[in-house]
């Protein structure tokens, strides 16, 4: 069963994908904040994290760079899901290791889910 890290602040969204997710097989934690998603880290290497770049306690840039530069997560890809859909923003994502970047306004909840797939490599559904 792949596993999947969700780092998500807006409670209804973390659980929709969390929701869809387990639904299709997947092993999801979900954190509130980038310091939890560092501490469920400690315990819990996933397949894949979802990450968003706008929480409390520590932003998504710094989380990202904190994952990547640790030798047991840096191999795990990350998909920012993000509201910032600045190119500076997405730049600067895909620059610190992202493996794709979303602007959550601008797609469904099956959309990522295909994201996902075509990440770990999964037929898609």
């Amino acid at each position: 069963m792949k596993k999947i890290l969700i780092a998500e602040d807006d409670k209804f969204l973390a659980n929709a994908y969390r929701l869809k997710l387990s639904k299709l097989g997947f092993d999801v934690r979900l954190a509130t904040d980038g310091q939890e998603a560092l501490n469920i880290l400690k315990d819990f290497i996933p397949d894949l994290m979802i990450l968003d770049l706008v929480m409390p306690n520590k932003d998504g840039f710094a989380v990202l760079e904190e994952v990547k530069s640790r030798p047991d997560t840096k191999s795990v890809p990350v998909i920012i899901a993000s509201n910032l859909g600045q190119k500076e923003d997405i730049d600067r994502g895909l620059k610190l290791g992202a493996a794709d970047y979303i602007v959550k306004a601008d797609v469904a909840i099956s959309e990522i889910v295909d994201k996902i797939n075509a990440v770990l490599g999964a037929p898609k559904k």
